[in-house]
């Protein structure tokens, strides 16, 4: 696998401000040095049970789809429990075999509550009501920390937070997928 030159190019972020969250990402996916796709839609709306939730993921496109897939599941069998459905996909994750070898992270959002799951287990919750990942997620990240001591709106600032990413990181553009949900 070492030998694979892997596939690079995704941020993510989300912002919760006035009631509402934004998650944004961009749209490049590289392999190696080469930008393969420049439009990837990596932030999805998912309705299960009716309970609406915004995903965004980074790493590989297959290994999210399985993810989200599993997350759809898991708010299914526990609708409008966003926490618990998170906690129970990060506890199959970390100890299904066929699972624990998915390279990917997930950023969720209910309107209410915003995560950010990883394959090490964890179920994060964000202390500044943002928060990034993906190749050029630290940038975006401080970039928006920085915004929210502006008035400006959840979407504007993932935006500007979005363009500052996409200056800095290779492996990140312009071309943006926002989703908004409020709580």
């Amino acid at each position: 696998m070492s030998d694979f030159p892997g596939w690079h190019g995704t941020t993510i972020i989300a912002v919760r401000r006035g009631g509402q969250v934004v998650v944004a990402g961009d749209g490049q996916v590289s392999l190696g040095q080469t930008v393969i796709k420049g439009r990837a839609r990596k932030v999805r709306r998912l309705s299960p049970g009716g309970h609406e939730v915004v995903a965004g993921f980074a790493g590989s496109t297959a290994d999210a789809f399985t993810l989200l897939e599993r997350l759809e599941a898991k708010l299914e069998a526990t609708p409008g429990q966003l926490q618990r459905a998170c906690v129970d996909l990060a506890k199959d994750w970390r100890t299904d075999k066929y699972l624990q070898k998915l390279e990917a992270m997930l950023i969720v959002s209910d309107g209410r509550d915003l995560y950010v799951i990883t394959g090490a287990g964890d179920v994060l919750e964000p202390e500044h009501d943002v928060t990034a990942i993906g190749s050029g997620g630290n940038f975006a990240l401080a970039a928006a920390r920085g915004l929210m001591e502006t008035d400006l709106s959840a979407e504007e600032i993932a935006r500007r937070a979005m363009a500052i990413a996409a200056d800095i990181c290779v492996y990140t553009n312009g071309n943006l997928t926002v989703e908004k949900i409020s709580g």
